[in-house]
């Protein structure tokens, strides 16, 4: 999880309604008694049970948060869920509260969003979203909270709700499921809504949480056949405000981090690319920092061309290399590239998308533009990645690695290295034979081709990692500088890791024989003619 956000929500959620301490303050003992008042009566005695079980949660009492929800002995979260479909705006605020601060924990998360109570609490949400009551962005805020956990995004996007006994509907064809409402909230605001208020809140935390849930493929589909893709993009197009005054959690940060997320996928680029994506966050690439990033990626994924990329590209290949190498290294600048905002599917797939921008930007078979990223430690990373899926996956083999890649990731950084072959195959200046290039060759093939005819890659990631695989092993009767240094990177690493260094040394060794040897009492010890060893 983004722990930074999550404490920046936290924060938020707690300030909102802090109240003086009443006399005598609520224990936990009186939350059967508080629950039994919330759901039996009405108007200001329900509220004020509700008031008190905020109090239980509140930011003096963040040690109750979990046995709340996560101890058993109570179901606070479908009587709360039921005050958020109260007339009353005092006890539906005070809910909203409730929950909100309910779902900070990480243990809570999968309860609210994946328990019993999950369709009561997501659904209560949701209808003061469609209501567009003034709570509305703290219904966003929590369900936010809920879609850190990212094994409920798809669920959360899933919302659907229809009458009882009614068949199910897919949420792009219903009104009410929280995806055609939160478009509606996106659609209907003000071009610049008023800052600070309710309504421009509401659509900045809607699009933090979109931000989330636009993580998943599945999720991203949706969004994909909606006008959510046009309105992030027009709330970038829009802002007064230049990138470099952007804050975290502004609307402007998670506009773009849609853009960003969205763009990722087959499914949703498309949207994006009609709605004039590219030439709308393209200047914003050369900000640098946290939103330049984002930018430069998202450009890489909406097939922007080499040119576009300022300084030669320089700045985007940097940077993607040092987030790839952040990630895998669990490290990184607090809130910039760290490895806790990216996954490392997507780092490598801006890394293989620019390859790919550079080697279409180069003619014929020229490495002018593919230099600029094949630099040996980002060449080193891409092979580094690949054997490290292969190590996982090959039951027999020792060692290992602290950071086990995923599939795609390998695949892009397969493809990646495919891309970048006209550089990372340059001939030395002059030209000359080397050991040191004919043994690189012949270990990193053997690890692509091995990697190749792993049961879990895919077609393109087995074609491009052949395709490598036979065009380093031909060019090993010369000096390949570059492969080399990257040859040798790799190696430095699986040593540090304790990994085994043989692993791609191809053993089938040909046992040398001559005239003389064992056979000699053979025809073929005198030279016959047709005499074959075999």
């Amino acid at each position: 999880f983004n722990l930074s956000l999550i404490e920046n929500v936290e924060n938020m959620s707690d300030k909102v309604a802090d109240k003086p301490a009443p006399a005598k303050p609520p224990q936990l003992d009186d939350i059967p008694e508080l629950l039994t008042t919330m759901v039996e009566e009405t108007g200001e005695k329900s509220a004020a049970a509700t008031k008190r079980i905020y109090e239980l949660c509140d930011v003096g009492h963040k040690q109750n948060r979990v046995p709340m929800v996560c101890s058993g002995k109570w179901d606070v979260l479908t009587p709360l869920a039921q005050c958020l479909t109260q007339e009353s705006g005092d006890g539906r605020h005070l809910a909203c509260l409730a929950l909100n601060n309910l779902s900070i924990p990480t243990e809570n998360k999968r309860v609210m969003a994946l328990g019993p109570a999950s369709k009561d609490v997501i659904g209560g949400l949701c209808k003061v979203i469609a209501e567009d009551k003034q709570e509305s962005y703290l219904c966003c805020i929590c369900l936010m909270n809920l879609s850190f956990l990212e094994a409920s995004i798809t669920t959360i996007l899933q919302h659907s709700p229809v009458e009882e006994g009614e068949a199910p509907v897919d949420p792009l064809e219903n009104t009410n499921s929280l995806l055609r409402v939160l478009e509606k909230l996106l659609t209907n605001s003000p071009s610049v809504p008023k800052s600070g208020s309710g309504k421009s809140e509401g659509v900045r935390w809607a699009c933090g949480l979109i931000k989330n849930l636009a993580k998943s493929e599945e999720n991203a589909a949706l969004f994909g056949k909606t006008d959510i893709p046009k309105c992030v993009i027009e709330n970038i197009r829009s802002t007064t405000a230049p990138p470099s005054r952007w804050t975290s959690n502004s609307l402007e940060d998670f506009s773009l981090f849609v853009v960003l997320n969205l763009a990722q996928w087959p499914v949703s680029k498309e949207a994006l690319i009609e709605a004039g994506a590219v030439d709308v966050i393209k200047p914003i690439m050369s900000e640098g920092d946290l939103q330049g990033l984002k930018a430069t990626m998202a450009c890489a994924f909406l097939d922007a061309e080499w040119s576009a990329f300022p300084d030669g590209a320089q700045p985007a290949s940097k940077s993607t290399a040092e987030l790839m190498t952040n990630i895998v290294e669990k490290k990184g600048k607090d809130g910039q590239y760290a490895y806790g905002v990216f996954k490392l599917y997507t780092a490598t797939k801006a890394f293989c998308d620019l390859s790919k921008a550079a080697a279409a930007g180069d003619s014929g078979d020229g490495e002018s533009n593919t230099k600029t990223l094949a630099v040996p430690s980002a060449v080193a990373l891409c092979f580094q990645v690949i054997s490290d899926l292969v190590l996982a996956a090959v039951d027999d083999a020792e060692g290992g690695s602290k950071y086990v890649p995923d599939v795609m990731s390998a695949q892009h950084c397969a493809c990646a290295v495919e891309y970048l072959l006209p550089a990372i195959l340059q001939a030395s200046d002059p030209p000359r034979k080397s050991v040191q290039s004919e043994k690189a060759a012949s270990e990193l093939s053997q690890m692509l081709n091995t990697y190749a005819d792993l049961s879990g890659t895919a077609e393109v990631g087995k074609t491009a990692a052949k395709n490598a695989a036979d065009k380093i092993k031909a060019s090993a009767g010369t000096a390949r500088p570059v492969l080399e240094i990257s040859h040798d990177l790799w190696t430095q690493y699986r040593k540090r890791e304790g990994q085994p260094l043989d692993q791609f040394i191809n053993q089938e060794r040909g046992v040398e024989v001559d005239e003389s040897g064992p056979l000699d009492f053979l025809p073929c010890g005198q030279g016959g003619p047709g005499c074959v060893i075999s």
